[in-house]
């Protein structure tokens, strides 16, 4: 009975993989969310709003701040915890 109920969670799961595969525009179509106009407000309206000459910094500064601040919260924390378990515990190499 567990098998044929993980065979049929299974089933669906491809099932509906397939149709959103199905579904996906073509790979260079013009209609792709990748071509929307996103893309054209941060180059040709960035300076207006965000008065920074540097798009790459304006970007990331204005219009994706929590998620940058997000990233590098990840980065702190992933190296505080490195540079803890390499520096170990001093006390005992001394003796």
């Amino acid at each position: 009975m567990k098998r044929l109920a993980a065979l049929a969670i299974l089933i669906l799961i491809a099932l509906s993989f397939s149709i959103m595969v199905a579904e996906m525009p073509e790979f260079g179509h013009e209609e792709n969310p990748i071509n929307n106009e996103v893309k054209d407000r941060y180059v040709y309206k960035g300076y207006e709003e965000t008065n920074n000459q540097n798009t790459v910094a304006g970007v990331l500064v204005e219009y994706r701040a929590l998620d940058t601040f997000g990233e590098l919260t990840v980065l702190f924390t992933s190296m505080t915890a490195i540079m803890a378990v390499l520096m170990g515990d001093e006390e005992e190499e001394e003796e």
